[in-house]
């Protein structure tokens, strides 16, 4: 009866948590290149659409990929998906939108605010990448949807991401601590080389810039924060490096208070079906196969054990406490609308693994 009770108790095998919790804004998907991030942010795009007025999906992966999986040209602005009145997606270059911005502000003719950014970039790494993020989450909060589902870089770049807030405020103490021991001295040199430029003015452009990029931060880290609005599912494949780069990125999300408890996992060979079972029934049939179809049941078999091996890890590391859902390898490309659709279904109506 115990045992009942604690099986009844375990997370249920399913994304269905995400698509219930309608307070919910901002939903990450990452994990490690090539373990079907895109496709698992476009089904619960798809899932999410059923329930939400408004779902948006953003790729901040410089190798966007959801053109390639709807079928259809998407740009930097929200591009209406075929099939769907309320299911929109883009594919933003966050370090061009910042550049622009930086040209915007720096204006026409006078490019000494655009030399002082360039001058900082080089004094503290990471910072152009830190403002494209901002430039990134300001232009998408500006826009009007209920949900939005970010398809993300594979997980040492999102690990980099969640460290910008860091990188900022190390940024404005050095900045502040130039000003002021050096404010005079800077202005003077800045004033030699700006041919007739306002250096006073650029230099207030590059503190105001700063202090909103700050601003927005700030409210997106407190965002990230809570729990009732952002969440980050992890996908994987049953592979050795894959699980432990899962580990990892389950860590620092819990060292940065980002709620994770969703996993993924893709590419699971016939999920309902033990490797037991299925050598069993080869053991009792291989004399009858011709010695091709052994060596291909061989090698199916043998996959099959490791994947069974690194999904009983999974859940050893994860099952008590997180949603693990395993997706099965299919024998075609998950591409278009309505392939899309019907994978989707998988994502909210778990195999059984009973049968």
């Amino acid at each position: 009866m115990a045992d009942e009770d604690e099986a009844i108790d375990l997370p249920e095998p399913s994304l269905k948590n995400i698509i219930d919790q309608t307070s919910l804004q901002w939903v990450f998907v990452g994990g490690k290149g090539g373990v079907g991030k895109t496709t698992t942010s476009c089904c619960l795009g798809v899932q999410l659409a059923k329930s939400r007025k408004k779902v948006l999906l953003v790729s901040t992966d410089p190798a966007h990929n959801l053109s390639d999986a709807f079928c259809q040209k998407i740009g930097s602005e929200p591009t209406p998906i075929n099939g769907f009145d309320n299911l929109s997606a883009m594919e933003i270059d966050a370090s061009q939108a910042a550049q622009n911005e930086i040209e915007a502000e720096a204006g026409a003719d006078d490019d000494v605010f655009g030399q002082m950014f360039a001058d900082l970039q080089n004094s503290i790494p990471g910072i152009d990448e830190a403002m494209s993020f901002s430039e990134l989450m300001k232009q998408v909060q500006q826009l009007d949807f209920d949900v939005v589902v970010f398809d993300t870089a594979p997980t040492g770049h999102t690990l980099r991401l969640l460290s910008f807030p860091t990188i900022l405020e190390k940024a404005f103490a050095k900045v502040w601590e130039l000003k002021d021991r050096f404010g005079g001295l800077i202005t003077q040199a800045t004033a030699m080389m700006s041919a007739g430029s306002d250096p006073a003015e650029a230099q207030e452009q590059l503190l105001g810039k700063l202090e909103e990029t700050r601003s927005v931060i700030n409210k997106v880290n407190t965002a990230f924060q809570d729990p009732a609005k952002t969440t980050f599912v992890c996908v994987c494949i049953p592979e050795f490096l894959s699980i432990y780069e899962t580990e990892r990125l389950v860590q620092e999300l819990s060292k940065y208070g980002i709620d994770s408890h969703n996993i993924v996992v893709n590419q699971v060979l016939f999920p309902e079906k033990d490797a037991e079972e299925l050598d069993e029934w080869y053991q009792g049939c291989k004399t009858t196969l011709p010695k091709e179809a052994q060596e291909v049941c061989g090698k199916l078999l043998a996959r099959k054990k490791m994947q069974d091996k690194y999904i009983g890890q999974c859940f050893d590391l994860y099952g008590d406490d997180f949603h693990v859902i395993l997706m099965p390898l299919l024998d075609y490309e998950v591409r278009g609308v309505e392939k899309l659709k019907g994978f989707s279904e998988l994502l909210v109506e778990p195999v059984d693994l009973e049968e």
